[in-house]
């Protein structure tokens, strides 16, 4: 399961979002399993040893307070080692997935020569600014292809922000004279299903004065042919398919200094 998110072979590779679910349901999974089984076990010897208010069985062990396993092959013994063994293998199991889940989460994948945009997000008290590759900027509203890495940084003009948004999980710090990196991506299905032109709320995440509430943004995802019209509009030389990786980085280069 972890190799197809780690490696990543050629162009299939997926959102952060997809990989956020993926994790949650993993342990939602896993946890739901084990602890059913834990409670039906839990259960099924307080059933077995109650007390019936009889004599207590001859070969019956009761066990007492602060008892520890003698480590000599007895049945509490081989319980206890028995139990200590599979939640090994459990929690070391899920450590090394979620692991190498979240490096790829943090490196972001590798989408060769299809190229990535670039995008320097800037928030201000109260809203948020996009520069595009070309130098042209929008207020409120950052405008993507589908099925592309979009790479963000995100700094502040005045006091602390914090860029998210819940919908595509992702979030970044503002803070004024730095930049934080972050990565996400949306789906040309993802785009059909919501009718050709998929939208998600930006919200600022950290408390930044009396307006914050109302620091509140969209990003839009259009399709890559009605992206590259819109980018050339700006005044972007938008390249044409993606059969020159030469042509996309210089249409989407890295942000301007």
């Amino acid at each position: 399961m972890i190799d197809p998110i780690i490696l990543q072979p050629g162009g299939d590779w997926r959102a952060q979002a997809e990989v956020f679910e993926e994790i949650f349901f993993v342990f939602l999974a896993l946890g739901t399993l084990v602890g059913t089984i834990v409670v039906a076990y839990t259960l099924w010897n307080v059933y077995k040893y109650r007390d019936d208010g009889g004599e207590p069985k001859e070969s019956f062990d009761a066990p007492t307070v602060g008892e520890l396993p003698t480590g000599q092959g007895g049945p509490k013994a081989k319980k206890l080692f028995l139990s200590f063994g599979l939640s090994a293998i459990v929690v070391i199991s899920l450590v090394v997935y979620a692991y190498g889940i979240l490096l790829y989460v943090e490196e972001g994948p590798d989408t060769g020569d299809e190229g990535d945009i670039e995008i320097l997000v800037e928030g201000y008290q109260f809203g948020w600014e996009y520069e595009y590759p070309n130098g042209h900027t929008t207020t409120g509203e950052m405008v993507v292809p589908a099925d592309q890495r979009i790479d963000i940084e995100v700094t502040s003009r005045d006091v602390w922000h914090n860029f998210g948004s819940s919908e595509l999980r992702i979030k970044s710090d503002a803070i004024p004279g730095e930049t934080n990196s972050n990565w996400f991506s949306v789906s040309s299905e993802e785009v059909e299903a919501q009718g050709g032109e998929a939208t998600y709320r930006v919200e600022c995440f950290e408390l930044c004065g009396q307006g914050h509430s109302a620091m509140k943004g969209q990003i839009t995802v259009l399709p890559q042919d009605e992206w590259r019209e819109w980018y050339e509009e700006t005044g972007g030389d938008a390249a044409e398919g993606n059969s020159s990786s030469a042509s996309v980085s210089a249409a989407v280069g890295g942000v301007p200094a």
